[in-house]
């Protein structure tokens, strides 16, 4: 046995190589014999104890890398059936019928029930990125595409549990999302078909830079936010990098988004919200936010950029969607929704003085 190819059965222990030589050898005993007596109370040789070991230990220091398993827990998500096969080493299970995953992903700390989660196996290659941050990569785009596939909130949980071949599970972090979130989409037997294709769709067109690129990251910051005021001026970003290249001084954004989004007759009155949103920015910059009700806003422009995202990801809408919206605008004979038009919810003057300087930026509802 190479004493180099010890390394990965330290890895997989969970402990850092002490160095070369003996050292490691030394090392790799103390952890094998850990393993052999894991579960005993007293040095009674058990051979069914000593296979388990000796077969993890075979594993990590044979010729192929022995595979390396995530598991983590997918909040939001039920479940049909028993598990998913997305494809791509990921699989969605319920923790029930998922028996090898540590209790803690399995069921919920708050009441006992069984946790949807995510099974990530990866045989790593050499030259290809730590096993870990390929998972931690699968699992963001899954959430990304789970995101704009249903309007309900998902999110992985940011602990989740990490293991190479047989050895024991160790935790790990994965997310930077946070706080609970009910089962609110269901995943039917009938719909497995369809959401596999569209996350495929999704994953192979996925843009690596551009405006696209960068407002479907901040897209995904939004939804890791917890209080509202953050994630709205997440989602203003998103809609100016798709739709205002001229910067947020033209005023331009709300009229494009409504061309977009939202049926003729009903233009004006969206373009009215959104313009209304956007000019809250500079309240909730300054911090005056404790009184202003933006959950409406941030549901309403949620709802729009994952349609506009999604549409644009699966090549429903063109590249340029800033020519697109300006087209859909000229076309429109209402002088309310000219783009000359929209300018003005901005351009309001500030309060004098001595007043409440963001009295008039108030919602209406």
């Amino acid at each position: 046995m190479a004493i180099g190819s010890l390394a990965d059965y330290l890895d997989s222990q969970g402990v850092h190589p002490p160095g070369p030589g003996r050292q490691s050898a030394d090392a790799a005993l103390h952890c094998f014999l850990a393993r052999v007596f894991v579960d005993s109370n007293d040095f009674v040789f058990d051979e069914r104890c000593f296979d388990k070991a000796y077969l993890e230990l075979e594993r990590c220091v044979a010729e192929e890398r022995a595979e390396h398993t995530v598991v983590a827990v997918l909040l939001g998500v039920e479940l049909g059936s028993e598990e998913v096969t997305l494809g791509d080493g990921l699989t969605l299970a319920r923790g029930e019928r998922f028996d090898d995953a540590p209790d803690e992903a399995r069921w919920s700390r708050l009441d006992g029930s069984p946790q949807t989660i995510v099974i990530v196996r990866r045989s790593p290659v050499p030259g290809d990125v730590g096993p870990l941050q390929a998972s931690r990569k699968s699992l963001r785009k899954l959430t990304a595409g789970l995101r704009l596939y249903h309007p309900d909130p998902v999110a992985i949980a940011p602990l989740g549990w990490s293991r190479i071949g047989a050895g024991p599970w160790q935790a790990v972090a994965l997310s930077a999302d946070s706080g609970e979130i009910e089962p609110l989409v269901l995943i039917e037997p009938a719909q497995e078909d369809e959401l596999r294709a569209f996350l495929s769709l999704v994953g192979r067109r996925e843009p690596k830079s551009g405006e696209l690129a960068w407002a479907l990251r901040r897209y995904e910051l939004a939804h890791q936010r917890v209080l509202a005021a953050e994630a709205l001026t997440d989602l203003l970003l998103v809609a100016r990098a798709l739709l205002e290249p001229e910067g947020p001084a033209s005023g331009r954004m709300p009229g494009r988004l409504a061309a977009l989004c939202a049926e003729r007759d009903r233009r004006a009155a969206m373009t009215e919200r959104i313009a209304h949103a956007a000019a809250l920015e500079p309240a909730l910059i300054a911090g005056v936010d404790r009184d202003l009700q933006l959950q409406p806003y941030v549901s309403e422009l949620d709802g729009h950029l994952r349609a506009l995202l999604r549409d644009a990801c699966c090549g429903h809408l063109s590249g340029d969607l800033v020519g697109l919206a300006d087209s859909i605008l000229l076309e429109d004979s209402e002088p309310d929704f000219a783009t000359d038009q929209i300018v003005e919810p901005f351009s309001r003057p500030l309060p004098e003085q001595g007043t409440d300087q963001f009295e008039s930026l108030r919602p209406p509802f």
